[in-house]
This record gives C-alpha cells, structure tokens and sequence, in this order.
C-alpha cells in the first residue's frame, strides 16, 4: 500500500520527533500507529526498510506534481483535486503535498500541526471574527479548514460566547425586546423574593420578640404559622409557605389551634402584670408564691366512711390556696342537698368580698345536676370538671380524704359509735385541721395562721 519512499519518510519523521507517534501521524496523514512502530523497529534492527516491501510507483513523477499543482490551484481542496482527477487517495495527495510543498498544507486528515502556535491561532481567531466574506474564504487564506477555524474560535473565546454571537448575529429587534422583558421580569421576582425575607424577618422580631438575623428554619411551625396570618393581606400564601419552609397541612393544622380560646389567658395576663410590677427579675418560685391567692381555685368530691352504725357521707369544699376547708357538709346520704347544702356555705363565705373562685368537681352526677349549676351561676363562678378516667385533677381533694382517715378514721374503732357521734367527731377533726394542725408547706402553721400572718381574715 505505501510505496518504499513513504514508509521511509515516516521512520525519519518519527525519529526526528523524539519517537512521537501522534505527532508524526497528524503531520503525515498516515499511517496507522501499529504500522509505524513496526516499521521502525524493522528499521532499527537492519537500518533500512526491508527491500522486499518496495514496489513498482503506481503514480508517476509527473501526476504527482500534477495533483498538488490542482490543489493549489483550485481552492486547495483535497476533495475537488481527487474528484477531478480520478486520483490518488486523500493519504496520498496530502504526503506528495507535504513533500513538495509542505508550506502550503497546514492541515493533514482534518488537523493542524502541531507546531501551530497560539499566537497564530488567535491571529486565524480575529481574522474570522472581522471577515467580511465568508468562513470558507478565511479558512482557504489561512491554509487550514472551516471546522479548525471554529475549534480555535471556541478554544480561545469559549463556547458560550460563541453562542452568545451567534444569537447576537441572529437576534432581530422583536426578539431582543422580548430577552429584555424576561430579564425585567427576573429583576422583578428577586426583589419581590428579597422584600418578602426582609418582612418575614421584621415580623418575626416585632410578634416573635426574635433578632433580625434569625435562621427562619428554626422557627417552631406554630411561629411559622403566625408569621404567615400577619402577612397573608400582603403576599400570596404559596409564596409565604415556600420562603418559611412549613408544609400546607403543618400551616392550617397550627391556625386552627391558634383560634381556639386560651382558657388560660386570664392566668397569663395576671402572671404578666406580676412580672411587670416587680422590676421584672421575679423567676417562676416568686411568681408562683405572688399568683397564689385564697378563693382562686376550689376543690370538691364526695368520700364515704362505713361504720357498725351505718354509712357517714362527707362533701367538703378545699382551698388550694393553703388546703383549708371553706365549708363542708356531713349526712347519711349522698344526695343533691348534700353538696348543695355545702356550696350554699362556701358562697356565703365570698359573697362579701370580690372573690369568684373556680370550682373544680369530677365528672359525678351531683355537679351536673339543675340545683348544682344555677347556684354556680347565681354566684358567678367559673365551673370546672376533670377530664374523663383523670383522677389526678382532682388530687388535693384526694389527698384531704387520706390525710383525714389516716389520722381519724384508721386509728380508732368505731364499734360502739352511733352515727351522731361520728358526725361530732368527724366535725371536730375538720375544725382543728383548719385551726390547728400544722402544715410545714406553710412554715409549720395551720391554714387559719397561715392567712392571719399575711393579714388575710380567716
């Protein structure tokens, strides 16, 4: 296939280039690389190519010149010259170019040598973006193909500017309006986008009591939630459950809570104005030693005693200010004038002062019944009741009934006792645990000392 000569020159060459394969193919057109290490190696064993692979020329002197003399002639084109002459191949024509002319063929097989230098290829760079004519033009000027051309135009300026002259050289009037309008309308969005922030950020310092540059995710979702009602007259909900990062569900679950009524705001407001009037250094042990007052919240149940004579029903009504019984009611039955005999008491002992406690009961049929409920309302005081199977709600009450059998009830028998002298006895323990008893929780005074060394009437 490649002549004695051909074979030749490619072994010189690769010498000469330090045994560079790449480089001696691209400057040659040929051959492939397993055929040039072979002919070198057969050459470096005999020094000199084997005769027997030199043939007879196929092509002669004469077309060999013939053929580079077309090249330069028409366009320097390796396709027209071997169209129009029927001969040779584009291998060939490029080693006789390389060999007769090498200055006139920078370019072999669709590259450039490598001996190209930057400088000259930004010089082919500018030469093609200040054309007048067409690339072609520049390209057969320069002796090097279109698509080099543009490959060095991408090198050096990169591919996005190429692309950004292109849609330059393209773009008509109308189309350049409308890039304009999209840009406008990004511009748009990223201040609407930055203002919102800044008014998620005020909000949250003026409701939330936060600093300026709080990190919004560390919001619980109920802040979340009242950041969001507080500017939803503003911005739409989309975009504010987007900035904030609370799922819908999460935002309407927490709003409906904060619509529920705060059955504590009263104690809020009271704890505040406490806070407030102290200098505001009062922690949780003062503040919840200045909210305690007497007739704030009292406690009721019923309890039942079983002795030889009978059965003894007690229906008390304790304080939990410091666990004294306001008022109390003993009889045989645990009926409805038991315990509304004992709240008519208790009313009677608040109806001179500006007191409306909170009565507490469980979920018993005598504090839901008509007598028990209009006597609440006459007296305008708040009703209470435990939650459903929530005894620990009504835990002082409780804890008066155990106090009270383990030191009256427990101890003694009650074997030859009538029934009026149980309730005697049962009467006379409740007066001296109100008198007399002592409480260490109120520094070792009974209820009745407790209010007089705070100057409260007893």
């Amino acid at each position: 296939m490649y002549s004695y000569e051909d074979r030749l020159r490619a072994v010189q060459l690769y010498i000469k280039l330090g045994e560079r394969v790449g480089l001696t193919i691209r400057q040659l057109g040929y051959p492939t690389k397993n055929a040039l290490k072979g002919w070198h190696r057969e050459y470096v064993q005999r020094r000199q190519l084997p005769s027997g692979y030199a043939r007879q020329a196929k092509y002669t002197q004469a077309q060999k010149e013939q053929a580079v003399a077309h090249y330069l002639e028409n366009g320097r084109c390796l396709a027209a010259t071997i169209k129009t002459l029927g001969y040779p191949s584009r291998t060939l024509l490029s080693a006789w170019i390389q060999e007769q002319r090498p200055e006139a063929r920078a370019r072999v097989v669709g590259r450039v040598q490598g001996s190209m230098s930057t400088a000259m290829k930004q010089s082919a760079v500018i030469a093609l973006c200040m054309r007048e004519g067409s690339a072609q033009s520049v390209a057969q000027e320069l002796g090097v193909s279109r698509p080099s051309l543009y490959n060095w135009k991408n090198q050096l300026l990169g591919h996005a500017a190429s692309e950004s002259m292109k849609r330059q050289q393209d773009s008509s009037p109308s189309s350049e309006r409308d890039e304009l309008e999209r840009q406008i309308e990004t511009l748009r969005r990223d201040i609407r986008r930055l203002q919102l922030e800044q008014d998620l950020l005020k909000k949250a310092n003026e409701l939330l009591k936060k600093d300026l540059g709080i990190d919004q995710q560390l919001l619980t979702n109920r802040e979340k939630t009242q950041l969001v009602d507080a500017l939803r007259s503003t911005y739409k909900l989309t975009d504010l459950l987007s900035e904030i990062g609370l799922p819908r569900s999460s935002y309407f679950y927490h709003r409906a809570r904060l619509e529920v009524t705060d059955k504590y705001v009263e104690v809020r407001r009271a704890m505040a104005g406490i806070f407030e009037r102290n200098y505001r250094c009062y922690g949780y042990r003062r503040m919840h030693a200045c909210a305690s007052t007497p007739n704030e919240k009292w406690l009721t149940d019923i309890t039942e005693f079983q002795i030889p004579a009978g059965k003894v029903y007690l229906s008390p009504m304790i304080d939990c200010f410091d666990g004294m019984v306001v008022s109390w009611s003993i009889g045989t039955r645990p009926d409805a004038e038991l315990v509304n005999t004992m709240l008519d008491a208790a009313i009677e002992s608040v109806a001179s002062s500006s007191d409306r406690p909170v009565v507490h009961s469980d979920r018993g049929g005598h504090y839901r019944w008509p007598g028990w409920l209009s006597r609440i309302a006459q007296a305008q005081l708040v009703r209470s009741m435990s939650r459903k199977a929530c005894s620990p709600d009504n835990a002082a009450c409780e804890g008066f009934f155990g106090r009270l059998k383990n030191e009256l009830f427990y101890p003694q028998d009650w074997l030859s006792t009538t029934i009026d002298e149980f309730i005697a006895a049962l009467d006379s323990y409740i007066r001296w645990y109100n008198e007399v008893r002592i409480k260490i929780s109120l520094g070792s005074r009974s209820p009745t000392e407790h209010r007089r060394s705070l100057g409260i009437a007893a």
